[in-house]
């Protein structure tokens, strides 16, 4: 039998995407923690980043990138009592932009050869067609604060680690209420090795770790049955998954559950809508959020591409996109361009003041790049996307924002949402809230969707809640352009003079 190198191995196993358990040992030499990383297991020197990047340049290019990536990702399932599915996938290549004016030319490889890459890179390059413009002579590492620590790897945490985590979240699911019927426990963890080197001389390295613990149940009563799921994680050490939170994520799933069968349908109309705090700041990002990415601005597709200076909301709304949040999802040390993790005020006050930008859309605007140039993998080319996007917190007590309803709904969750980007319209499922009568929460809901404008919601906020909240999962990731990318998400407790309500037989 031929020895394999484990750069061979590796090199395979991303080629092929393979969905199989992988031997601990594996895991082991996989490291990924100290600087070098790519040039130290396959040979990504600074001269063939250079010789790599004037091929990019080749044909007249204005700038160009490279972006390397190395993902391990692991799930574990438990469902029905049992693991019934446990593997691992592995993806390895490199990513090669050239960009002239706001166009884009993009190859990818799976093989990280000089003969692979070069043929990427000429490929990149055929969006210009002028003479050759040069790379940095010089690279310079990117200095950069670390949002997301680990204590250790996440590929040194064996299986025999994780097992009791699911089995125990299991089991919680079932001793809360005899009317559970049926669980579902999912451990997922990825550790994320990227390299990016551009034509301008920066050189940035990062490790991204992401993980969750996703429950769902099925509960039974009376021959109805009512499904939900709840989930915690984000950019977490291994350390963070104690007995305890297994115990929440059960609880919340279970109780989310139970509660639906006392559940009743509103009246469909216009009315109030309080938004409770974390995880309803999905919304935000959604109908308002996704308007404020510059490449949509850029194109003239959203409504606020002549809005910045101009009021857009109540003076006590500011919202931001925010990247140096401690271990949240949407958390980035450095973009996927090389620029810093940072936080953008994009409405302050009331007054809109930035869009979200990646280093085209920044040149176009004659602005600096505020970190949100994102990708879901090396397969992809750079996007203007949120991070961790939310609204301060106002004045009131969450108890002066319902109080102040007589007579509307309170959100608790949403799911399902659907957007227009250049209008901001917008409808999302309620899956958890409550009526609100006379400035008192009261009979739970469900089956109705709310619906409206995301520019008009915005200046119908009304009242703001001293209780922001970040949402806790690491499970969601936003879809834009084909790409996937996790992101995270919170607001306050609001008030939303009106909205439309709307219940299945409406």
């Amino acid at each position: 039998m031929n020895k394999m190198t484990r750069r061979s191995f590796l090199k395979g196993t991303a080629m092929a995407a393979a969905t199989v358990a992988l031997p601990n040992a594996w895991y082991s030499l996989a490291r990924a923690d100290s600087p070098g990383y790519f040039e130290k297991e396959f040979g990504m020197t600074d001269k063939l980043c250079q010789k790599v990047l004037a091929e990019a340049l080749s044909r007249g290019g204005d700038f160009a990138d490279l972006y390397f990536e190395h993902t391990i990702g692991n799930w574990l399932i438990l469902e029905d009592g049992k693991v019934n599915r446990a593997y691992c996938d592995v993806a390895l290549g490199v990513g090669i932009r050239t960009v002239k004016g706001d166009q884009v030319g993009y190859g990818f490889t799976q093989e990280l050869t000089e003969k692979a890459m070069l043929a990427a890179a000429s490929t990149a390059a055929t969006i210009a067609n002028a003479n050759a413009n040069k790379p940095a002579g010089k690279f310079v590492q990117l200095k950069m604060n670390n949002y997301y620590p680990l204590e250790k790897l996440l590929t040194s945490v064996p299986l025999e680690s994780k097992l009791p985590l699911v089995q125990s979240a299991n089991d919680k699911c079932f001793a809360l209420s005899p009317l559970i019927v049926k669980v579902t426990a999912n451990f997922h963890d990825q550790q994320k090795r990227i390299l990016v080197v551009t034509s301008d001389g920066t050189k940035a390295e990062d490790l991204l770790p992401r993980n969750y613990l996703y429950v769902s149940v099925v509960a039974e009563k009376e021959g109805k049955r009512e499904r939900a799921g709840w989930n915690l994680g984000g950019r977490k050490d291994f350390s963070y998954y104690t007995p305890a939170v297994a115990d929440e994520v059960a609880k919340a799933a279970v109780d989310r559950a139970l509660i639906l069968f006392e559940a009743v349908q509103p009246p469909a109309g216009e009315m109030p809508v309080v938004l409770g705090p974390g995880v309803t700041g999905v919304l935000l990002h959604e109908a308002i959020g996704h308007g404020m990415e510059a490449d949509f601005n850029r194109k003239k597709i959203s409504t606020y591409c002549t809005m910045i200076g101009r009021q857009v909301a109540e003076p006590f709304v500011t919202i931001v996109d925010d990247g140096t949040n401690l271990n949240l999802t949407g958390s980035l040390n450095v973009d996927d361009e090389g620029t810093p993790g940072q936080k953008t005020v994009l409405v302050d006050k009331g007054i809109l003041t930035s869009y979200m930008h990646d280093k085209i859309s920044a040149r176009y605007y004659q602005v600096k790049p505020t970190g949100n140039g994102r990708r879901e993998s090396y397969q992809h080319y750079v996007q203007p996307r949120m991070r961790n996007t939310y609204m301060l917190a106002g004045p009131a007590t969450p108890s002066q924002v319902i109080g102040s309803v007589e007579k509307g709904i309170y959100v608790q969750d949403v799911s399902n949402g659907e957007v227009t980007i250049g209008a901001g319209d917008f409808a999302f499922y309620v899956s958890q809230g409550r009526m609100i009568e006379n400035g008192k929460l009261t009979a739970p809901i469900k089956d109705i969707n709310i619906m409206g404008n995301g520019p008009k919601m915005l200046k119908n906020i009304t009242m703001l809640a001293n209780d922001l909240e970040m949402s806790r999962g690491g499970a969601g990731a936003c879809g834009k352009g084909g790409q996937a990318v996790p992101v995270g998400f919170g607001q306050p407790t609001c008030l939303v003079k009106s909205m439309t309500v709307g219940g299945t037989k409406a």
